[in-house]
């Protein structure tokens, strides 16, 4: 099975548990795997036929800022099943980082695996 990969996507959402948390926006990065077959797409080159990272970075973003939630979790399950339901992927791992959370790590966040 081959791999398409999206590293860092920079996502500017309210996001929160906390009420000061859902006063401004704060920046989340996305990095997310992908696993597909890649041989049709490669032997036609043919960008219909392959896994479009440009749409599936749109289709996280949009679902971020317009589906605000307090949970990294929820967000994360939520962009796993978009994804297994309209790119052809067998499976996705979605990491979210969130490196205003706690003043004295780099970041924090939620991974997670799903398969179709």
């Amino acid at each position: 099975m081959d791999k398409v990969y999206i590293s860092q996507l920079h996502v500017e959402t309210i996001i929160g548990v906390y009420d000061f948390e859902k006063e401004s926006k704060q920046s989340l990065y996305f990095d997310v795997e992908m696993l597909t077959d890649i041989s049709r797409a490669a032997q036609t080159d043919d960008i219909n036929l392959a896994v479009d990272y440009a749409k599936v970075c749109e289709r996280i973003t949009e679902h971020t800022i317009k589906k605000p939630v307090e949970l990294l979790e929820t967000l994360v399950v939520q962009l796993a099943e978009i994804i297994l339901d309209e790119f052809s992927v067998s499976q996705v791992m979605i990491r979210v980082s969130k490196p205003a959370a706690v003043p004295l790590a780099q970041t924090v966040g939620v991974e997670i695996v799903r398969k179709k």
